[in-house]
C-alpha cells in the first residue's frame, strides 16, 4: 500500500468517525454543536498521537511547570 492509499484509508476512517459523532447529536443540533464535537475529537486524536510519539510529559513535570508560573 503506498502513502496515498494509507492516507485515504485514514481519512475515510476520520470521515466515518465524524459522521458517527454527528449522527449521535440531537436533530435540532446547531452548527456550533457539530463543530465543537469535531473539535474535541480532533484534539483527542492529536493528544493520542503525541503520546505515541513520546511528545508528552509526566504529571509531576507539569506540576513543576505550573508552579513556575
Amino acid at each position: 500500500m503506498d502513502y496515498n492509499s494509507r492516507e485515504e484509508v485514514k481519512m475515510e476512517t476520520l470521515k466515518e468517525e465524524a459522521l458517527n459523532a454527528i449522527s449521535k447529536l440531537s436533530e435540532n443540533a446547531k452548527i456550533d454543536d457539530i463543530m465543537y464535537r469535531l473539535y474535541v475529537i480532533d484534539k483527542i486524536k492529536k493528544g493520542q498521537d503525541a503520546i505515541k510519539e513520546g511528545k508528552s510529559i509526566t504529571v509531576e513535570a507539569l506540576k513543576k511547570e505550573l508552579k513556575a508560573w
